[in-house]
């Protein structure tokens, strides 16, 4: 019972009905009826009971000169005098239990408020007084309440809904300008000029304040990155020269290996900070996309398999591309394990290996300079780096790791705005060939 219970599908209520401006207007119309209810309400309770009690004393006044009628001996008017017909029974029970009342029944088809008093002998007599005027006072009142309570519900949600939607775009505003700098459009602001001070507005305010607190310390952290990697470059170059001087042995080839690395590590800051400033500008033209990771594999120099399902030709910037594929076969060699694939399907190139795979925070929120984990050399810039050049290119660059085992970054390029003319293709060798370096990864 309780499986089959776990397995009945759950009451889903649409997307848009989470929305502000549906709650604000369920509520609205919610609050504007159950007013308009209990002043109808009381308003045709009041006018009922004014209506009917204005009745009930004509009827009983008839009923007096009726009764001093009856006593003289005077002719009773049809329709009243002893047990007239259609007397409600409980009016006439009444009068025999020797007491005066009134009631609404119908005469003849027609609505009377009926009076009634004892008599002689076990009898009533009563009088009758026409109802309808009474009755259709009641109906119009009624019809009023109902088109005055639909006009007051209508023109309450019309200006809610207008305040509610004023509010709502302004927030709506607000979260793209969130989500605009949180996507590293730093100069994006809400600038909300509203003249009253309420609390959108102050969320506004301190959403701008943030952006340009935080431009301020990015662009500052940039400038610093690179006046850095600027001033190491000279040093370096001298170091490097110097180290060339250096008479052969393991010394020697100690320092240049040292300097070489400095040297890498200074042109990928420098790299970065380029990427960071959003500055650089790519030179598009059509490549046959396995010829591209084929020339990729084979500068890295390292063990790597192309596998090609279908290879178009894209329109591409061929130098960022291979950065970008070079970084990721390099971290793939560098940190997982062999084999290690390249797989060109379509649009989408595919770096995978049998390591250990990614760490969980690079699969959350994608690599961050200068933070690895565990032993695993390196400076975290390699794949920075890739996952920049990949917006610089329009590319979506995503990682996950294998169920089966290892890591897998996918780079997937922007469909081309336009036909491209076809062109011959390239010869192309399926195995490649080893290369002379290999980039530093992960």
């Amino acid at each position: 019972m309780q499986r089959r219970a776990r397995l009945r599908p759950s009451l889903r209520l649409p997307a848009w009905t989470s929305t502000l401006t549906w709650k604000a207007t369920v509520f609205i119309t919610l609050m504007c009826c159950g007013l308009a209810a209990l002043l109808g309400c009381l308003v045709h309770g009041a006018m009922t009971r004014q209506t009917v009690g204005t009745a009930r004393e004509k009827a009983l006044v008839k009923l007096e000169r009726t009764v001093q009628g009856y006593e003289t001996g005077a002719r009773m008017p049809r329709g009243e005098g002893i047990d007239p017909a259609g007397l409600p029974p409980e009016l006439h029970a009444l009068a025999l239990a020797g007491k005066r009342g009134t009631a609404v029944g119908r005469y003849r088809g027609r609505p009377v408020m009926w009076a009634a008093a004892p008599a002689e002998d076990g009898t009533a007599i009563a009088v009758s007084v026409d109802f309808r005027v009474a009755e259709r006072t009641i109906a119009n009142l009624d019809r009023a309440i109902l088109g005055s309570s639909g006009l007051a519900i209508g023109v309450t949600l019309l200006i809610g809904a207008l305040g509610v939607t004023r509010i709502t775009r302004r927030l709506h505003v607000t979260a793209q300008v969130a989500r605009r700098i949180s996507a590293g459009d730093l100069d994006a602001r809400v600038g909300d000029k509203a003249r009253t001070k309420d609390e959108v507005a102050a969320v506004s305010r301190a959403l701008d304040t943030m952006a340009s607190s935080l431009q301020r310390k990015l662009e500052a952290e940039q400038r610093f990155t690179a006046d850095v990697a600027h001033e190491l470059r000279t040093p370096l170059t001298g170091l490097n020269a110097a180290a060339e001087l250096l008479p052969p042995g393991r010394p020697a080839e100690l320092v240049r290996d040292r300097v070489q690395a400095m040297r890498s590590l200074t042109e990928d800051l420098l790299e970065i900070s380029r990427l960071d400033t959003r500055s650089e500008r790519v030179e598009l033209d059509s490549h046959d996309l396995a010829d591209l990771a084929a020339r990729t594999i084979r500068a890295s120099g390292t063990d790597t398999a192309l596998t090609v399902i279908a290879s178009p030709r894209v329109e591409t910037d061929r130098r960022r591309l291979e950065r970008i594929l070079g970084n990721l076969v390099a971290n793939a060699h560098s940190h997982g394990a062999a084999p290690v694939t390249v797989t060109v399907d379509g649009p989408t190139v595919t770096v995978a290996d049998a390591g250990p795979g990614y760490p969980e925070y690079l699969i959350t929120t994608g690599p961050q300079r200068f933070r690895t984990e565990g032993t695993s050399k390196g400076h975290g810039l390699g794949l920075t780096i890739a996952v920049g050049q990949a917006r610089v290119l329009g590319a979506t660059l995503a990682f996950r790791n294998r169920a089966e085992g290892g890591a897998e970054a996918r780079v997937t390029l922007p469909e081309p705005a336009a036909p491209v003319a076809t062109e011959p293709l390239p010869g192309r060798d399926g195995t490649p060939a080893p290369g002379s370096c290999a980039r530093r990864g992960r």
